[in-house]
C-alpha cells in the first residue's frame, strides 16, 4: 500500500471511532412527530448530517437547498460497510460512508453508524472525513 492509502485507512478507522464514541441516536421525524422507531434497514434509516436531519428512502436522499429553489441536497449511500456490534446488545450494527452534494462544488464525505435496535435501525450523527478524499477500504481495527 502507498503511504495516501494508508493515511485514508487511518482516517476512516479514527472516524468510525469517533463516530462510535460520540454516538446521538437521531429520532424519526414524521408528519411532526416524533418517534423512536427506527427503519427497517440502514439505507432507509435517518441521520444527522452538516446540523441538518437526513433520512434515507434506499440509499438516497434528496431535498431542496431552500423552498422552492431548482437546487438540491443529494445525501447518498457510499458503502465501505463495516459490521460490528458497536452498542455491545448482541445485534449487529453497520458503519459506513455517505456522500453529500450540496449548492457548491465537491462530494462531502461522512462516517455514519446504524444501529440495529429492537424497534429498527437507527442512525448516529455523520463525522465529516472531508471532501476531496478517495477511500478505498475501510477496516475495523482490533
Amino acid at each position: 500500500m502507498n503511504k495516501k492509502t494508508i493515511t485514508i485507512s487511518f482516517l476512516i478507522i479514527v472516524a468510525l471511532f469517533l463516530a462510535f464514541m460520540l454516538y446521538k441516536p437521531v429520532p424519526v421525524v414524521d408528519d411532526a412527530n416524533i418517534s423512536i422507531d427506527g427503519a427497517l434497514s440502514s439505507k432507509d434509516a435517518t441521520y444527522f448530517i452538516n446540523g441538518q436531519v437526513v433520512t434515507l428512502k434506499n440509499g438516497v436522499s434528496e431535498v431542496e437547498a431552500a423552498p422552492g429553489a431548482a437546487s438540491k441536497i443529494i445525501t447518498r449511500y457510499f458503502g465501505n460497510e463495516v459490521k460490528h456490534d458497536f452498542d455491545k446488545d448482541g445485534r449487529m450494527d453497520e458503519a459506513f460512508l455517505l456522500t453529500q452534494e450540496t449548492v457548491g462544488s465537491g462530494t462531502f464525505y461522512y462516517v455514519v453508524v446504524a444501529l440495529n435496535t429492537v424497534n429498527g435501525y437507527v442512525g448516529t450523527e455523520g463525522v465529516l472525513l472531508g471532501d476531496r478524499i478517495a477511500p478505498q477500504t475501510t477496516e475495523m481495527g482490533k
